[in-house]
């Protein structure tokens, strides 16, 4: 609908600056580039600079953690920004404080331990993203192979993909009671060949189906220990 169009367009036409352009900040620049965002990257290695090319909106070979670089940026300008350096901390929070001193409204930024996260929340940092961290808790959870994917919220709320556990299966969730049991809801399930579709009280589980589970990640856990 034209509606829908326009404020899908909206919601991605904001100019963002990204700052780095290795493994995570290169990811996240092609994403909101592919995603409908004017993306201006900005990166220190010339040759790495130069490969992104055609991939960004504009490409800029600078040293963010100078201050003046960023103000040549115009940074004030961009209503978001993300700063992705991996390879030093202390270039991180030097360009970080440039981005805060800039007054940019949302600031984004990766964290290469908990100590450098700490300081970057603290100069100001909106939402700090620790991908290393987050990445061995979701493996952690998914080992014991009854979670199929899981992404937890920073208040200790998750969402899992999971097979049904056995007391659901040939049930309706009313039936099964999965959310008066164990305190987290399903909201989705997918059966084989089919999309995933909203789930009702009436939804019955086959042993075939995806089940979408949110709740407090100690009660998943709880759901996903049981046979």
């Amino acid at each position: 609908m034209p509606w829908r169009t326009a404020v899908a367009k909206k919601l991605y036409e904001d100019d963002v600056l990204v700052i780095g352009l290795g493994r995570f900040g290169g990811a996240v620049a092609i994403e909101l580039q592919r995603l409908g965002h004017h993306v201006v990257a900005v990166e220190r290695d010339p040759q790495l600079a130069e490969s992104f090319l055609g991939k960004v909106t504009r490409i800029v070979q600078a040293d963010a953690a100078q201050p003046q670089s960023v103000a040549n940026l115009k940074a004030r300008s961009f209503q978001i920004a993300v700063v992705g350096i991996g390879s030093s901390v202390e270039a991180s929070v030097l360009c970080a404080m440039n981005l805060v001193d800039a007054a940019i409204p949302t600031i984004w930024a990766k964290a290469l331990s908990p100590e450098h996260a700490r300081i970057l929340s603290r100069i100001g940092v909106h939402h700090v993203i620790s991908p290393e961290v987050d990445s061995g808790r979701r493996v952690a959870h998914l080992l014991n192979g009854k979670l199929m994917d899981y992404i937890e919220f920073d208040d200790g709320f998750a969402i899992v993909k999971m097979k049904p556990p056995q007391e659901a299966i040939g049930f309706t969730l009313q039936q099964s009671a999965i959310r008066s049991k164990y305190g987290v809801t399903v909201v989705g399930v997918k059966a084989p060949g089919s999309d995933f579709t909203y789930a009702v009280p009436e939804t019955k589980v086959t042993a075939h189906d995806t089940l979408i589970v949110s709740g407090p990640t100690d009660l998943l856990d709880r759901l996903a220990s049981r046979p």
